[in-house]
């Protein structure tokens, strides 16, 4: 390494990973503005200067079953990039969330003598808490997203340091709804509720059908409906649109922020969108289904009684949670009906979803890269 250009590997899986590594990227471009970052990346990351070896879209699974279908391929890829990773070694390696495939990369490239850093703790405090020791073995040091997740892991002995949220510093406090709605051509007085199903496919598959069958429950002169979808996986989509009554749904590549800058209400599946919803300050009901054995296996595990990132911070339900059975078009319907009625209760949302704003903005480009620069001794 020559201290104006170091060299990084990275795996970030799915869409929510490549937002999150490119945020981080940009603060070491700002550190270095020379570094190289080359692995497993999307699109955000590419707009960062990043070499990508294979696309994000390799890692965009859920649960035992997907995994379990394509294990062989995801092997292959790993060793694959350890190999190449370990012929020519970064200073560091850090590993975007997806830890069943990052905890034993990170393992391995650490017995070679590569520094490895994961960004995102993985919610050990919710789910799989035996992910502890996993934890230990891969990373020299954590970057953290919330505040009460480094003393978890300094119990344990594993370096790490409370970075804030990337999306915060990315959110304005006060979203710009009137030129988004205008971007999206959306009327200023119409009543917009957007549809936020995931990007996984497996999510489309079990929630998006939930969402679309709620919006024709919640159909009415004067409202729309906006569903954001990842680019690749419009062709899941359009057929679920055959049939939506009288709702007036519009479905946009992309562009999940300006959705929701634009929107009044939002029906999201469980995942960083809530986050993203609660930061762009806009009421929600989480929703989110999946397959009945991942379901079987997990069901158990939750830690506590939250799934929802705005809950799980506020430690309460501060939005409603519509979980695989209860997860159906008329609960989802009925859920913002009584949010959309009821004006204080959204008041007091804004009110707390500001606070989480205040509390999670923390400068994260430059708390990361002085972590990581301190590692690495740079």
């Amino acid at each position: 390494m020559t201290e104006s250009a170091p060299r990084f590997g990275f795996v970030a899986g799915e869409a929510s990973g490549d937002l999150l590594a490119s945020l981080l990227l940009q603060g070491l471009h700002a550190r270095w503005p020379r570094l190289k970052a080359e692995g497993i990346g999307g699109p955000k990351m590419l707009a960062q200067g990043f070499e990508t070896w294979w696309p994000h879209s390799k890692l965009s699974i859920f649960g035992y079953v997907d995994a379990l279908l394509n294990l062989r391929e995801l092997l292959s890829i790993r060793k694959q990039l350890g190999t190449r990773l370990i012929a020519n070694k970064p200073d560091v390696f850090i590993g975007v969330d997806a830890p069943d495939f990052n905890f034993g990369l990170e393992t391995r490239l650490r017995e070679a003598g590569i520094k490895t850093v994961h960004f995102v703790c993985p919610s050990i405090w919710a789910w799989r808490p035996e992910r502890i020791e996993k934890i230990k073995a891969a990373a020299d040091h954590v970057l953290c997203l919330f505040p009460f997740e480094p003393e978890i892991l300094h119990q344990a002995g594993i370096g790490a340091t409370y970075v804030g949220h990337p999306l915060a510093d990315a959110i304005p406090m006060e979203p710009p709804r009137a030129a988004a709605r205008e971007a999206l051509k959306l009327a200023q007085e119409d009543t917009v509720i957007a549809l936020l199903p995931g990007s996984r496919r497996s999510e489309i598959h079990y929630i998006a059908p939930a969402l679309i069958g709620a919006a024709k429950l919640l159909a009415r002169p004067g409202r729309r409906f906006v569903m954001p979808v990842v680019p690749g996986l419009r062709g899941l989509v359009e057929p679920l649109l055959r049939d939506v009554g009288g709702a007036d749904i519009q479905l946009v590549d992309g562009q999940s922020h300006a959705v929701l800058a634009a929107c009044d209400l939002t029906l999201v599946a469980s995942g960083t969108a809530t986050l993203e919803a609660a930061l762009f300050k806009r009421p929600m009901v989480i929703a989110y289904r999946m397959n009945r054995l991942n379901w079987w296996r997990m069901k158990d595990r939750g830690l506590l009684p939250w799934v929802g990132l705005p809950n799980i911070l506020a430690r309460e339900f501060l939005v409603p949670e519509l979980i695989q059975q209860a997860c159906t078009s008329e609960a989802l319907a009925r859920e913002a009906e009584g949010l959309l009625a009821d004006a204080p209760r959204r008041a007091a949302l804004h009110a707390r979803f500001v606070q989480l704003h205040e509390l999670l903005r923390q400068d994260t480009a430059r708390r990361a890269s002085d972590a990581i620069a301190t590692l690495i001794g740079a």
